[in-house]
């Protein structure tokens, strides 16, 4: 091998791949994903409900108000209003 190759690292680069290909595949399935989707539409129905309710879509009320991380409702709100929904 040619000097400045660590084979250790290689191969544990190889397994980071391999371990992330299947999570991917994981994520992949269809029954997975459609568990996923019907998550994240109850919790889009959520902030919907809250923003009318409230009149707010500051992440930080959002958060507190739901439970949420800042960064979640923030995520969501900025989904939701990217797609017209709120």
């Amino acid at each position: 091998m040619d000097e400045g190759v660590d084979p250790t690292e290689m191969c544990q680069g190889l397994v980071d791949k391999v371990a992330r290909s299947r999570q991917l595949s994981a994520v992949a399935d269809p029954e997975v994903l459609a568990l996923f989707e019907n998550w994240l539409e109850e919790l889009e129905s959520e902030v919907i409900d809250f923003v009318r309710r409230t009149g707010s879509r500051n992440p930080v009320d959002l958060a507190e108000g739901l439970g949420f991380s800042r960064s979640g409702a923030n995520f969501l709100i900025t989904k939701l209003q990217r797609e017209g929904r709120l």
